[in-house]
């Protein structure tokens, strides 16, 4: 086990380094004047990019969430300002999505069952990449439309569709096959003595998913249209950013832009922050769409600008929350 972190962190400082390689040679290519230029033409509207769209794909994909509970849930702003914490624990801390998703499950741990909200995140993870998978597919039809078909765009955006959804397909598959006790007993053949306790609560999570999938298709599938909405108003913030820009595009082309990127950022999800390969592919779609490289590395910027102030948020969240100093523990140690 010490060696496989060892080599888990070895990997993800290779990757970070290759990825701000990447991003500093785009920056170096496209020059620091073309990039400060766009800055100055957004001005004062990045404070607007700050709070819209954003705003609403982020009530979209809580009520993702909110539907992804087994039984009753908190009330939805309880639940975004938990969302929006942990999301900072993933963006500032090496744990990632499991570190943010162990201070989620803390925050409510006085709400609902540790049960219950394993199996609503485990759930809206599902929801969440079949949305995305859905949203993918659109970008490609729409894509279709607006370019020559033997375009490489569509062809990639194709290829990283048929990735999603083998992603989607395995993930389900995973999870009707008891994916918490699995997961149980590879660390007990690892060595790791998890207790008899923690054996029956993994088996006990396995079926509440299951009963889930069986009982609650409805509420399955109101996840999934949520952070539809979800990713279609992040589309819209990309139209809005580049008419700031100075680069007004149709709302077309501003879906298929968000579609890849989307896609790129999936297919690259063991990058740290996915540094180099965001920026990378919203440069490569801005391009074959016909737009300037720089309008495309402002735009990532622009969110990454936008990502941080979120991050802010959600820390100043976390310090006021009353259990702060007990989540410690549990964070720490994912």
């Amino acid at each position: 086990m010490v060696e496989s972190a060892r080599a888990t962190r070895w990997w993800q400082g290779a990757l970070l380094v290759l990825g701000a390689a990447l991003f500093g040679y785009l920056v170096a290519n496209i020059g620091l004047a073309d990039i400060a230029s766009s800055f100055r033409t957004l001005s004062w509207r990045l404070l607007v990019v700050l709070v819209f769209p954003c705003l609403v794909f982020k009530v979209f994909d809580t009520l993702g969430w909110r539907f992804a509970f087994p039984g009753e849930s908190e009330p939805l702003l309880t639940l975004m300002k938990i969302r929006i914490a942990g999301q900072a624990v993933s963006a500032t801390t090496p744990t990632g999505t499991l570190g943010g998703d162990a201070v989620k499950a803390w925050l409510l741990r006085d709400r609902v069952s540790t049960r219950e909200s394993l199996v609503s995140l485990i759930v809206v993870k599902t929801t969440m990449v079949a949305s995305q998978g859905l949203f993918l597919a659109f970008g490609v039809l729409v894509a279709r439309r607006i370019l020559a078909l033997d375009t490489p765009l569509i062809r990639a955006m194709e290829w990283l569709l048929v990735l999603e959804a083998i992603a989607v397909g395995g993930f389900l598959a995973v999870q009707t096959a008891g994916v918490a006790g699995r997961g149980e007993r590879v660390l007990r053949r690892f060595g790791v003595r998890t207790g008899a306790r923690a054996g029956a609560a993994a088996e006990g999570v396995d079926r509440a998913l299951a009963t889930f999938y069986r009982t609650r298709q409805g509420s399955f599938v109101l996840s999934i249209a949520c952070n539809v909405l979800g990713w279609l108003a992040s589309a819209g913030e990309t139209w809005l950013v580049l008419r700031f820009l100075g680069a007004p595009v149709s709302v077309p082309t501003a879906l298929v832009i968000e579609a890849f990127g989307t896609g790129v950022r999936f297919a690259t999800f063991f990058v740290p922050a996915q540094i180099g390969v965001a920026e990378g592919g919203t440069v490569a779609a801005c391009v074959a769409l016909g737009l300037s490289a720089a309008t495309g590395l402002s735009l990532s910027l622009v969110r990454r600008v936008r990502e941080a102030a979120w991050t802010g948020i959600g820390l100043l969240l976390l310090a006021g929350s009353p259990r702060r100093s007990r989540m410690m523990v549990p964070v720490s140690g994912a």
